[in-house]
């Protein structure tokens, strides 16, 4: 299986279950891995025969930019429902980062999903 990696998406969203969490945007750091055969792609050499991930990682953006959650694990699960509508996705995780949440450290929650059947 080969793999799409989108790392280093710092976006600034209101989400978080603390009072005061969502009074101001504060920085998310996201970072997605993606589980596909590249090999048609490869072939072909055409952007249909892949992911576009300029478009998923504007989408992702939105996502963060856009909607309000209490939870990570919630706003992974938002993430990955717009990376399945990709059909070429066998499986992917999310990793979602709160910097300097705790004390300065930084909080992270990854999501992991498959396609069924796939024993990915």
């Amino acid at each position: 299986m080969d793999e799409i990696t989108i790392g280093g998406i710092r976006v600034f969203g209101r989400h978080g279950a603390d009072a005061g969490e969502k009074d101001a945007p504060q920085a998310f750091d996201v970072a997605l891995k993606l589980a596909l055969d590249l090999g048609p792609a490869a072939k072909s050499d055409r952007l249909d025969d892949t992911i576009d991930y300029a478009e998923l990682h504007r989408r992702v953006v939105a996502i963060v930019e856009q909607r309000s959650f209490e939870l990570l694990e919630r706003l992974g699960a938002e993430i990955l429902d717009v990376v399945f509508e990709h059909a070429r996705v066998r499986a992917a995780e999310v990793s979602i980062g709160k910097p300097g949440l705790l004390g300065g450290a930084t909080a992270t929650v990854t999501v992991r999903r498959s396609r069924e059947g796939d024993g990915v």
